[in-house]
């Protein structure tokens, strides 16, 4: 783990919490990854899934769980999304905007610097039927290993992107608080994002009266959301991570020199994230939850990822070295 970089918290209100409909557990099937941390999980159109490890390799996975390591991108691959092209679009928080050929395993860069700035934490990516590409940045403060400096900040830092056919990067919204998972709506009249930190999901208009607006979608969450994607039948299907953090969000309107000397203590003694399988698909609309699952068991957790394929719902996690996934059947 590098060295810990300061941090420069200030005084936050975290956002109330709303219950939502509760879901019990769905039965799993866990797919051994090669090695740790399969922080997002993607489907291209032969239904293959797509994931990256923390190591760097960039995983091909088969619906019967096999897997081929197809690339290693050298940084910490996050967020994922199969382009029109077949290309797998890759938000590396030490490499910036890749894309990756699948055939041949060959990486570029499409992204490593906003103006004069290198991306520190390029988080999730979208692309629309015309190839315009989006893109999460969390924070411009850490890279993805100190990821919670950003939480105890509480600045903020994050931004959503728009990448130009020219090459050139336009800041579509700033002062997003974590941004991370982000998805196109069905009709790709709207982007949905997710701030973590802020707990809620928003809209940003891309047609329509609203264009260039960004309206609520779900806010109050009652746990951190993370990546996101689009199902068949337009829901918006959020991985959750957490219920909130009771230490973390009982500091954050308080003195920011707590947080200062808290951060300066070894990372086991750090507030601590409570591990479970949690995961709430939204109606794309009203922000009505439609459906879910919510479980805790040991050889999974901390959900981070996820995507329809195959008529599962497949999930990728930070904390184990799989991927798991449930009937969609189940999951009403």
């Amino acid at each position: 783990m590098p060295r810990k970089p300061p941090i420069d918290p200030v005084r936050w209100t975290p956002p109330p919490v709303d219950e939502l409909p509760q879901f019990g557990p769905a039965a799993l099937t866990i797919v051994p990854m090669p090695g740790e941390g399969p922080e997002d999980v993607v489907s291209d159109a032969s239904g293959q899934l797509w994931t990256g490890l923390v190591d760097g390799r960039i995983v091909r996975v088969s619906p019967d769980g096999a897997s081929t390591v197809v690339a290693d991108t050298g940084g910490r691959p996050l967020g994922l999304h199969v382009a029109r092209d077949g290309r797998v679009l890759i938000s590396d928080s030490h490499r910036g905007l890749l894309a990756l050929d699948p055939a041949t395993g060959a990486l570029s860069v499409l992204v490593e610097s906003v103006g004069t700035r290198p991306l520190k934490f390029c988080s999730n990516v979208t692309e629309t039927a015309d190839g315009t590409i989006y893109f999460t940045e969390s924070t411009s403060q850490f890279h993805f290993e100190h990821f919670s400096g950003a939480i105890m900040e509480a600045r903020g830092r994050g931004s959503l992107f728009r990448l130009n056919s020219d090459g050139s990067v336009t800041t579509m919204l700033d002062g997003l608080y974590f941004a991370n998972g982000l998805t196109t709506t069905a009709d790709e009249s709207a982007l949905v994002f997710a701030e973590t930190q802020a707990r809620r999901l928003s809209k940003y208009w891309l047609t329509g009266p609203q264009t260039g607006t960004v309206t609520p979608l779900a806010v109050h969450l009652p746990g951190y959301p993370d990546n996101i994607s689009t199902g068949a039948d337009g829901r918006i299907w959020v991985a959750m991570v957490s219920v909130p953090n009771a230490a973390a969000e009982w500091l954050a309107p308080r003195a920011p020199v707590i947080r200062k000397l808290l951060w300066r203590l070894p990372d086991r003694l750090q507030p601590k994230i409570q591990p479970q399988v949690w995961a709430l698909a939204f109606d794309a609309g009203s922000g009505e939850v439609l459906a879910g699952l919510r479980a805790t068991r040991p050889d999974f957790g901390t959900v981070t990822g996820l995507v329809e394929s195959g008529g599962r719902l497949w999930m990728s996690t930070i904390a184990f070295p799989a991927l798991a996934y449930a009937d969609l059947r189940d999951l009403r």
